[in-house]
């Protein structure tokens, strides 16, 4: 009988090796399972879970604020806080934390900082910042109730704008912000208000801290002010003013150079500028130019040397003009130009705080105006040198601006 070879059986060692691959499955699902165990569980967090810290600082309903500062190690911690004449001290506890409690504060806008074995240190829990070429600081509110002029309210808004250019005048990569009001029609004529800031700040500084347009945004929204567009240019017509500090105001050369290439720079570069990216009123009773302390100063120096441009000229706390030989910085107001003057200008409005440092500065040439034949509408406020004052200056001014005689 023939032999016949008979084959593996296909089934049969398709049986063994899956009963091996079982084995090897259990055996490595045993160890796996082992190494897990072995293994601490891992967080769900990558940081400690540790609550956030409290608003800083802490505003009471009736205004009282308490600040404090973490600092154990420091010998004297002091707070820095704008419009307060002097710094606060503050205590320390056993933790090592110092705090100060201040009472029934105005409601405002506030910048501070801790001034701590004599270094000005930031507030770390709080993320509110004032810019400065000089100087950064917190920013809190004190909420008004009503709410005031610089708080935001349900009301539409108006939008800012940020532009960049090369300045050849000041030989500085430059900038200007531009407020359009709500319901901004880009064919429609606007009149414009051109706003600047004082020595320290950049453009910013306007809708930063001075809530410019937040003023603008309610006033139109109740009818108290007209529709218009807002330019800030940066204000400085040489860098050096920034460079060399507060000394740069004993440099008589330097301040007039400072003045007078602003000016250029506003006239030959910026108002242009400005010009081809927005439909501006071409008409000299549309335009208004206005600015704080060394920005009141150029307002002065802008407005009033060039009449047939503008017709409404403000100044708030006005500082860098000194305080005689006015008639060298405007050649053009003398007794017998004094009615023409007068005839074009709308409104010249020169405020300053009671309390500020250029009060006397302000009055004296507020009284040269008038002995030339001028007619400034004087504002005395209570304040120091500071933004509660400019705000309200700027709430008070900007509903008399393009108003029908």
């Amino acid at each position: 009988m023939p032999q016949i070879s008979r084959r593996p059986s296909i089934r049969s060692n398709s049986s063994s090796f899956l009963a091996l691959a079982g084995l090897l499955l259990f055996t490595w699902s045993l160890g796996a399972a082992a190494q897990l165990a072995a293994k601490p569980a891992r967080p769900e967090s990558p940081v400690p879970l540790r609550p956030a810290p409290p608003k800083s600082p802490q505003v009471q309903a009736d205004g009282t604020a308490t600040f404090t500062l973490q600092m154990p190690s420091a010998k004297e911690v002091k707070l820095r806080l704008e419009g307060a004449p002097e710094p606060v001290p503050m205590t320390k506890a056993a933790d090592g934390r110092w705090s100060v409690t201040v009472p029934q504060l105005a409601p405002q806008f506030y910048s501070y900082a801790f001034d701590v074995d004599g270094t000005s240190v930031l507030d770390p829990f709080n993320v509110t910042i004032k810019p400065s070429f000089f100087s950064t600081q917190n920013v809190f509110l004190v909420p008004g109730h009503p709410s005031m002029s610089w708080e935001v309210a349900h009301v539409h808004n108006g939008a800012i704008h940020h532009h960049y250019y090369h300045s050849a005048i000041v030989n500085v990569n430059s900038e200007y912000y531009v407020y359009t009001p709500p319901g901004f029609n880009p064919k429609r004529k606007y009149p414009v208000l051109y706003l600047l800031h004082g020595y320290s700040d950049d453009p910013s500084a306007w809708t930063s801290m001075g809530k410019a347009n937040v003023i603008l945004d309610n006033l139109i929204a109740q009818g108290k002010a007209k529709p218009m567009i807002v330019v800030m240019p940066l204000g400085y017509g040489s860098m050096d003013m920034i460079n060399r500090g507060w000394q740069a105001w004993q440099d008589s050369e330097l301040v007039t150079r400072n003045f007078t290439r602003f000016s250029d720079a506003l006239f030959q570069e910026v108002m242009p500028l400005v010009k081809k990216q927005y439909m501006i009123s071409d008409k000299r009773e549309d335009h208004a130019v206005a600015g704080l302390s060394m920005g009141g100063a150029e307002s002065l120096l802008v407005g009033l040397n060039h009449v047939n441009e503008f017709a409404y000229v403000g100044a708030f706390s006005a500082g860098g003009l000194g305080q005689g030989n006015y008639g060298s910085s405007f050649p053009a107001i003398t007794a017998e130009s004094a009615p023409q003057i007068n005839a074009k200008l709308r409104l010249l409005w020169i405020a300053c705080g009671t309390e500020d440092g250029l009060f006397p500065a302000n009055q004296t040439f507020i009284a040269w105006l008038k002995k030339e034949g001028l007619q400034p509408t004087a504002i005395q406020t209570p304040g120091m040198h500071a933004w509660m004052v400019w705000r309200d200056n700027l709430t008070n001014f900007a509903p008399l601006l393009f108003q029908s005689k």
